[in-house]
């Protein structure tokens, strides 16, 4: 991984989306000697174009930039009046933070293939990506650039499917991980295989550098992810618990908190399966888990009040680690994560 990536470290910070990521993170991650991330899922081209330029700007040192591989059917806009049944399912919430309606007019999402095009124009050291196998062209430009690319996977034939279509090294996500679950050749429920169940069966089964993911948060566990087999690991909640991460002080907050104890896989905040810190929201609407539409429809019916800051009603993203984790800036948690090794 060291020596794929440029990097000093086996240490990858994981991208974050819907704001939570920040150029000052990324980079403060890389000056570390760690390979820092963005998530530029929800960024259209020109922006992504803008994001790159920045991330230079603020380090010399490698760093990757995160797109979403979409799912069949993402593009699809509802009509009005199933919108607006999608929304009065969450009305009282949306009086109680005086959030407006939210737009149902859509599109709801950048386009891929132009955002595609934006990044691999851009050029980052690093292109990873969730949710899916990167289509073959982009892989193909993407070695003649120059650029190393990252795919991650959920269960061990997700990072043979991977391997088998030419990324560089393979993020193996273990059901530990906070934040939204990849799974793309089953269901997210038969896809729930645990950090250390599945770091030395991917490690196995592929030829590519390993980069363990999900429940990792200190010392403790990248070394426990490197005697498993991995090459390094990816840190999620614990660089969110960072100063410079994007996450607002609710959640950065939540994650210090006894209640980071007790997480969940939840539909409701964004129409795919996330793990998220239980709150009033997860409870209340706990029945209405396969009733809310799927992703980016959810997203946006809930836009609203996610973004209100209230701490019972916001998604919270954490993994199972988040007990561990601490604030402080990102280079101390760097330099923490390799003590001992």
């Amino acid at each position: 991984m060291r020596a794929l990536f440029g990097i000093e470290h086996p240490i990858a910070q994981g991208p974050f989306g819907g704001g939570l990521s920040s150029v000052a993170l990324a980079a403060a991650v890389s000056e570390a000697g760690g390979l820092g991330s963005f998530g530029a899922h929800l960024l259209g081209p020109e922006r992504i174009t803008a994001l790159v330029a920045d991330l230079r700007a603020a380090t010399a040192k490698p760093f990757a930039v995160n797109l979403w591989v979409p799912h069949p059917g993402e593009d699809t806009v509802p009509d009005a009046a199933e919108f607006a049944r999608h929304v009065d399912r969450v009305r009282p919430y949306l009086t109680e933070v005086g959030a407006p309606d939210p737009d149902g007019a859509g599109p709801f999402l950048p386009d891929f293939d132009a955002q595609l095009a934006a990044l691999l124009a851009a050029a980052p050291p690093v292109i990873s990506f969730v949710m899916g196998v990167p289509p073959e062209a982009a892989i193909t430009e993407a070695r003649d650039r120059g650029i190393v690319t990252v795919g991650t996977a959920t269960t061990v034939d997700e990072a043979v499917a991977l391997a088998a279509a030419g990324v560089h090294a393979v993020v193996a996500s273990g059901s530990d991980a906070g934040g939204h679950r990849g799974a793309f050749l089953r269901p997210v429920g038969e896809s729930l295989v645990g950090t250390f169940s599945l770091v030395p069966q991917v490690a196995d089964a592929v030829p590519i550098p390993v980069i363990a993911a999900g429940g990792i948060a200190d010392a403790r566990g990248v070394a426990a992810a490197l005697a498993l087999g991995a090459d390094g690991v990816q840190i999620g909640t614990g660089f969110l618990a960072t100063k410079e991460s994007g996450a607002s002080a609710a959640h950065k907050a939540a994650l210090h908190s006894a209640a980071a104890r007790s997480t969940t896989l939840t539909r409701l905040f964004t129409g795919r399966h996330a793990r998220t810190i239980v709150n009033r929201m997860t409870r209340e609407l706990a029945d209405q888990e396969d009733s809310v539409p799927g992703y980016p429809v959810q997203s946006t019916v809930m836009a609203p009040i996610r973004q209100a800051g209230e701490p019972g009603l916001m998604s919270l993203w954490a993994g199972q680690g988040a007990p561990l984790t601490r604030p402080r800036s990102a280079k101390d948690y760097v330099e923490s994560l390799l003590a001992g090794l």
